[in-house]
């Protein structure tokens, strides 16, 4: 089972993008973020005519998450769990039939800038939540992943230029051990778990050249638990998508799993 994340910046903007792509990758599951529309707006037309079941959890201009699955999907949830109040439409899950039973939670984490402040409080209160989630999913002993766009710069050779960000949300020392205690629940960050050292990137700004200069981020990342995590055959960035027309400032990152 090959399962791809990508935050795509607009559905709109990578309406012509985001198919080619699909067409070529031949994913199973793709787990996007960033859709920015609502529901009933999302053109599902597209990908159910390439096979896929289409599952949103949209919002109007902002936000918004999505599942495209060319296997069955059962027990789709959106939001969430831990705060009735929140209507960031930034989290959604199902389980994928596959030959192994997968469950797939779809995230685009709060960014958090200007920290501190407000949005940094959402933040931080919003990774709590997460691993609240993530407690429970783990006793059921299950294979599940969390992937998306985690907006956490976990270490510093995760960027090109770590001294740039120390005092961005992205990377502040409280943002690094929220997912630190994430991670000390059980979970295998695939990418790193196949790849280590410096210069591996998903994210490069649209200022300032920093794509031609290679001046990235690694932000969006696969968490498996570890029943999920003994699936894990292959984990990858894709970087050619990028040079293709109207880019978003992501490119997928996608997991391999014997499922």
């Amino acid at each position: 089972m090959k399962v791809a994340t990508f935050n795509i910046n607009g559905i709109k903007a990578r309406i012509n993008a985001l198919p080619d792509w699909l067409d070529e990758a031949e994913c199973d599951v793709v787990l996007l973020q960033e859709i920015k529309s609502v529901d009933e707006a999302f053109p599902r037309e597209i990908f159910e005519d390439r096979g896929y079941t289409v599952e949103t959890h949209g919002q109007k201009g902002f936000n918004g998450v999505a599942i495209l699955s060319k296997l069955p999907l059962e027990d789709v949830t959106r939001g969430l769990p831990g705060d009735d109040s929140d209507e960031q439409a930034r989290w959604i899950e199902a389980t994928v039939m596959g030959d192994t039973a997968i469950r797939v939670c779809g995230l685009y984490l709060p960014n958090g800038n200007p920290a501190p402040g407000p949005k940094y409080d959402y933040k931080l209160a919003w990774m709590e939540r997460m691993q609240a989630r993530a407690t429970e999913l783990l006793a059921l002993e299950e294979p599940f992943l969390m992937a998306g766009d985690y907006n956490v710069i976990p270490q510093d050779q995760d960027a090109k230029r770590p001294e740039a960000w120390q005092d961005d949300a992205l990377a502040r020392p409280e943002t690094r051990a929220a997912f630190r205690r994430l991670m000390n629940l059980g979970f295998t960050e695939a990418f790193r778990a196949r790849t280590q050292g410096p210069g591996h990137y998903s994210f490069w700004d649209y200022q300032a050249g920093a794509w031609n200069r290679d001046d990235g981020i690694r932000i969006d990342h696969f968490l498996l638990s570890p029943a999920c995590a003994d699936l894990l055959e292959d984990c990858q960035i894709d970087r050619e998508i990028r040079a293709r027309e109207k880019p978003s400032d992501h490119v997928p990152v996608w997991v391999r799993l014997r499922a």
